[in-house]
């Protein structure tokens, strides 16, 4: 099964290898991804990994808690946020505020 997993809790100095460090025991990464600020550069302390895992709780079970780079880390499975940047789905029907020009 393909899963998307939320871990959050990283510590600054954790590198996207680093994070597939830790589940590649578990299963097979596709990607790992620590997210960064996109004016600073530096870590926001979370991060992203996809894996395809047999079972999905067995994986978070085992990481989720585990101390990595010196703080415990928090994994769950990823929620859906709809759009880019979390916005509204495109099938949505909403469109936003873009209504054009009134005459």
């Amino acid at each position: 099964m393909h899963v998307k997993l939320f871990v959050g809790n990283l510590a600054w100095s954790i590198d996207d290898q680093q994070l597939e460090t830790v589940f590649r025991q578990h299963g097979d990464v596709q990607s790992a991804r620590v997210i960064h600020d996109r004016d600073t550069g530096r870590s926001r302390g979370f991060g992203f990994v996809e894996i395809e895992v047999e079972d999905v709780s067995t994986v978070i079970r085992a990481t989720d808690g585990l101390e990595v780079g010196g703080r415990p880390i928090r994994v769950n499975e990823a929620e859906d946020k709809g759009g880019p940047r979390g916005g509204p789905r495109r099938d949505s029907g909403d469109r936003g505020g873009y209504g054009g020009r009134r005459y």
